[in-house]
C-alpha cells in the first residue's frame, strides 16, 4: 500500500491502475480500483511534475525530491513505516539523501521544507487534499480517471459522444475538421482483448486543441493513456469493454454521455431497452500481420483491466 499512497501523493499514473492490482494479486493481496480510489481520497497532491504539472523530476530533486516526501508522508501517518525495504529495515531510510565527502559515498537527512512550493509541497499545505486517481462508474461501464492535471471546471462533461474503433479513426474526423463541437470522444475496441491495449498518446494534442478552441471535450475508452492525458477529462479501462456484449459495444455517435469525476458517474444517457435492442458493433476483423497472429493466444487469455489484464487469468 505504501507504493500506491506514493504514487497518489505525486498525482497518479493511470497506467497503474493496471500494474498495482495485477503485482498485488501475485503476491496475494486483492486491490481494485475501489481501493485505489479511496486511498486516493485521503492522500494529499504534494508534487506539480510532469504530466501534472510543469517541472521536470530534476526540478522536484532540487525542491527536496524523495526524502522531503517520503517524510512528509510518514509525519502525516500515510505510510507504514517499518516496511522492510532493499534500504534497511524501516521507510525512515528514505527520508535521507546520498551524497560524496570526496570519494566515500554517504548518508544525510534530507531537506525538512520544500525549497520550492511551486514544485513539492509539506501535507499541511498541499495542491489538493485529494491524490490524482478516481473511480468512475455507472450505465456505460468502470474505469478510471486522473484528475490532477484536469482543471476543476473540466472534470464535468455533459455532450453528444463520437464514437470511433479505432485512434486512427479520430484522428481522421479531427483532421477532416468534425470534431469542432462539445463532444465525448468514445473510442472502443482498444482493451487488451482486441489489439493489447496500446497506448493512446496520439488523441492527446488533438482533444487539447478542440478544448484550448473553448469546446468541452472528454473522452471515454477501454483502452489505456499514461498520465499524458494532460488536461483532458479521460476516462480509461472502462470495461465492459467493446468486445463483449456491453454500452461500449452498442453506444452510437450523438448518444448523450456524462462524465463527473467529482461524482463519479459515468453515464449514456439511453434507455437501457433502447440500447438493448441495438446491434452489437463487432471489432475489425483484421488480427494478421506485424506478427500480431504470434500472440492471439495471450489476447484470448488476458483478464479484464481492473484484475490487472494479467495473460494469467483473473488472479483474484
Amino acid at each position: 500500500m505504501n507504493g500506491v499512497v506514493g504514487l497518489m501523493a505525486t498525482g497518479g499514473s493511470t497506467n497503474h491502475a493496471l500494474h498495482i492490482p495485477a503485482m498485488a494479486a501475485a503476491a496475494g493481496i486483492i486491490i481494485d480500483w475501489s481501493d485505489m480510489a479511496e486511498i486516493s481520497h485521503v492522500t494529499p497532491l504534494l508534487t506539480r511534475i510532469y504530466p501534472n504539472g510543469s517541472a521536470d523530476v530534476n526540478h522536484f530533486h532540487a525542491a527536496g525530491g524523495m526524502a522531503f516526501l517520503t517524510r512528509e508522508l510518514l509525519e502525516a501517518g500515510l505510510l507504514h513505516p517499518d516496511t522492510l525495504t532493499a534500504q534497511g529495515d524501516n521507510l525512515h531510510a528514505y527520508t535521507q539523501e546520498p551524497w560524496l565527502d570526496g570519494d566515500v559515498l554517504k548518508w544525510r537527512d534530507g531537506q525538512d521544507k520544500s525549497l520550492d512550493l511551486d514544485v513539492l509541497r509539506p501535507a499541511s499545505d498541499p495542491f489538493e487534499a485529494e491524490g490524482g486517481i478516481r473511480l468512475l462508474d455507472g450505465s456505460l461501464g468502470r474505469g478510471v480517471i486522473k484528475i490532477s492535471s484536469v482543471p476543476e471546471t473540466n472534470r464535468r462533461i455533459e455532450a453528444p459522444a463520437a464514437v470511433f474503433d479505432s485512434q486512427e479513426d479520430f484522428l481522421d474526423a479531427f483532421k477532416a475538421g468534425d470534431l469542432n463541437r462539445d463532444v465525448v470522444a468514445v473510442v472502443r475496441f482498444q482493451g487488451p482483448r482486441v489489439n493489447g491495449m496500446p497506448e493512446l498518446h496520439k488523441l492527446t494534442p488533438s482533444l487539447t486543441a478542440l478544448q484550448n478552441k473553448g469546446h468541452r471535450v472528454a473522452l471515454v475508452t477501454d483502452g489505456r493513456m499514461s498520465g499524458a492525458s494532460g488536461a483532458i477529462p479521460a476516462a480509461i479501462h472502462v470495461k465492459p469493454a467493446a468486445d463483449i456484449d456491453s454500452p461500449l459495444a452498442r453506444i452510437k455517435s450523438g448518444d448523450i454521455v456524462l462524465l463527473d469525476a467529482a461524482t463519479g458517474e459515468l453515464e449514456i444517457k439511453v434507455d437501457k431497452s433502447e440500447l438493448a435492442k441495438r446491434p452489437r458493433a463487432e471489432p475489425h476483423p483484421d488480427q494478421h500481420g506485424y506478427g500480431r497472429e504470434l500472440f492471439q493466444v495471450f489476447r484470448n487469455a488476458a483478464s479484464d483491466p481492473e484484475t490487472g489484464a494479467s495473460v494469467f487469468g483473473d488472479l483474484h
